[in-house]
């Protein structure tokens, strides 16, 4: 028997085009089925397509269509936790937050706050107040013994002679003395956020929060609202 032989590309509407130079060579979940009812349809009544066959182009598009539908919805759901945590972000506008960092902004008859963890206990902690402009220490602070675990500490502003600091950003250094070696510490500043920035980054990893006088941090570096 002749059999007749079809381009069921063309019959199907599914003709590759040109794009730039590219061929589109790639098809979607409706065509696929447009294509392979064609290909039930017309084939060689004396040579059927084998169970085999047919089971495998099914599986080879089922394989696609999924990683497709994942890969979208994965996509969309990125997508849905960018959009949360941009909200969330651009709420703390106004608030103070805690994130790392050894700067704090003193201003006019204000403190300056925050927190360090301690490892362990020590009996001997102490805090420096540095000018960053000039490495000038402008307060020596002693702590006392403290335990392990975080730490909050405050600067009231006052300088070593009794007299209030200038505004403006200084520089904070923790040490303590444990099994007998002075250790330099991490600090967190409290400092209010000023704004909020969407980075080129995915997550919450592109976002990016304004701190007044100390400049940007990343969203997800924040330790604490407070």
């Amino acid at each position: 028997m002749a059999t007749n032989t079809i381009d069921t590309y063309n019959s199907l509407g599914l003709a590759t085009t040109s794009n730039a130079g590219k061929q589109k060579q790639t098809l979607g979940q409706e065509e696929f089925l447009k294509l392979l009812t064609t290909q039930l349809t017309h084939q060689d009544p004396m040579k059927p397509m084998d169970n085999g066959e047919f089971m495998g182009q099914m599986a080879q598009f089922s394989t696609v269509s999924g990683i497709q539908d994942l890969q979208a919805s994965f996509k969309d759901f990125a997508s849905s936790i960018s959009s949360d945590q941009a909200l969330q972000a651009a709420s703390l506008v106004g608030r103070f937050v805690s994130a790392p960092g050894d700067q704090g902004l003193l201003s006019a008859g204000g403190s300056v706050y925050g927190d360090f963890e301690l490892p362990s206990s020590s009996a001997n902690v102490s805090m420096k107040i540095i000018n960053p402009q000039t490495g000038e220490t402008v307060r020596d602070m002693d702590l006392g013994a403290l335990s392990s675990g975080t730490n909050a500490f405050v600067w009231d502003g006052m300088d070593n002679d009794g007299q209030l600091a200038n505004p403006g950003i200084y520089t904070i250094e923790v040490q303590a003395k444990i099994d007998g070696t002075n250790t330099a510490l991490a600090t967190n500043i409290d400092s209010q956020v000023q704004s909020v920035t969407m980075g080129s980054g995915s997550g919450s990893g592109g976002l990016e929060v304004n701190l007044v006088g100390l400049g940007p941090v990343k969203f997800n570096q924040i330790k604490q609202i407070l």
